[in-house]
């Protein structure tokens, strides 16, 4: 049990005073006669003792001040000195399972990023926010998007924040990029498949495995890895429903999570329904991946079985490289399979309430929703205009034939500039 109350005492130094016999004075007398300074003293949660010594009783009170409020919240232990090579060996270990494989892929990258540029044996607590202002500086010097630099921010940020609570390697306050503000970066227009041009797609896909898993793609806004951990126990053949879910290993399927770690069903239409349909006739027998190829299935049955399949690993290889191959031979620009879902999901906005799109989208944060996957189309444009003009009501448009605008008006100049005329 830690103290409830943060105790200050004098700290004696030197010899001890002696009267003029040589007898040592008692330690009452000690003040008048000893020179001291002063020791703040508390106990962990553990029974372990700390103490920290300053030369004046203001620094004292100072410094025992700011570990009573500590105390008073429970979080009165000393850090536990780590490297930052320790510190991210432990993070891989106690992250896995924990987020997705994803979001774990991108912490490491991140961490060891920053390692190579400050050192790994580095301390831990002796990471500043000077090391994570230098790094964020050379990122960008190095010529990195500036959205990349932004998403190490936030990243570096998150796991700063565990190395204080619940891991107890930093102080309170004592994250490095804890002040370390994300660059401002002009946002763009997302990305938009219209109709036709996935037509063009859907013509250009020459098997029924392309054709079902686009059309999926474009009408449910489901994830690229959602789509390829897909089994068929999530497809409800009769309610024309999708299942987005956690997948437990059980015989040949492998441990997973969607994003947001919810379960969301999504409705199908009857035309993704009978390509599914076509596409489950002539798919590997007993496999249970909707989107697993012939090949792929004979290599991933051999790699379990002799062990050597890896947690996280990408159930297909390959994917956006031969959609982008798809894309040329339809001659609809470069795109990507993320395309399809920000298409789907402006789709939904038009004719749905924001709240359903952002469940049905997956997204844990409605803004989200609204700022990377909404889309202004033509006829968007053409609404506000008529919207425009609705608000003018009768207004007149201007006279052509008013003298002030044509040939026959005066000439107007202004102080060192030539005369002005209009043109007819």
């Amino acid at each position: 049990m830690a103290t409830e109350k943060v105790g200050i005492y004098r700290k004696y130094y030197g010899p001890i005073p002696t009267d003029k016999s040589g007898q040592p004075l008692l330690r009452s007398e000690w003040p008048k006669k000893r020179a001291f300074g002063w020791a703040v003293r508390w106990f962990g949660s553990e029974g372990k003792r700390y103490s920290k010594s300053f030369r004046t009783r203001k620094e004292a009170d100072r410094y025992a001040k700011d570990i009573q409020s500590k105390v008073d919240k429970g979080r009165i232990d000393t850090p536990n000195k780590i490297t930052l090579s320790a510190f991210i060996n432990e993070h891989e270990k106690v992250m896995k399972g924990q987020v997705a494989n994803r979001t774990l892929k991108d912490q490491m990258r991140a961490l060891n990023i920053f390692a190579d540029y400050i050192g790994r044996a580095v301390w831990l607590e002796r990471i500043g926010s000077r090391h994570a202002e230098s790094f964020v500086a050379n990122r960008l010097a190095m010529g990195r998007a500036v959205p990349t630099v932004n998403k190490d921010i936030r990243t570096l940020k998150r796991i700063f924040n565990l190395a204080i609570e619940p891991r107890g390697y930093l102080s309170d306050g004592a994250n490095p990029f804890r002040k370390i503000r994300q660059r401002k970066v002009a946002s763009k227009t997302p990305v938009y498949i219209s109709s036709e041009a996935f037509q063009r797609l859907f013509g250009a896909a020459k098997n029924t495995w392309w054709k079902a898993l686009i059309v999926l793609a474009y009408t449910t806004g489901a994830r690229k890895d959602e789509l390829l951990n897909l089994t068929w126990v999530d497809v409800d053949f009769k309610k024309n429903q999708l299942r987005i879910t956690r997948k437990d290993r059980s015989d040949w399927v492998q441990p997973w999570q969607p994003k947001d770690h919810e379960m969301r069903i999504i409705p199908i239409p009857e035309k993704a329904v009978n390509l599914l349909m076509a596409w489950q006739s002539i798919a590997p027998e007993n496999c249970p991946y909707v989107f697993m190829e012939h090949e792929r299935w004979d290599y991933y049955r051999q790699q379990v079985a002799q062990g050597k399949w890896r947690t996280g690993q990408a159930m297909l290889n390959n994917v956006l490289r031969r959609f982008q191959t798809l894309c040329r031979k339809a001659k609809v620009g470069h795109y990507c399979l993320h395309d399809l879902r920000r298409s789907c999901i402006t789709n939904w906005a038009r004719k749905l309430p924001m709240h359903v799109v952002q469940k049905l989208a997956g997204h844990s944060d409605i803004r989200t929703t609204q700022q990377y996957y909404l889309s202004m189309q033509a006829d968007d444009i053409k609404k506000v205009q008529d919207v425009q003009n609705e608000l003018l009501g009768k207004i007149p448009g201007i006279d052509m034939t008013d003298p002030k605008l044509t040939h026959s008006a005066q000439k107007r100049s202004f102080p060192g500039k030539p005369a002005f005329r209009a043109e007819s």
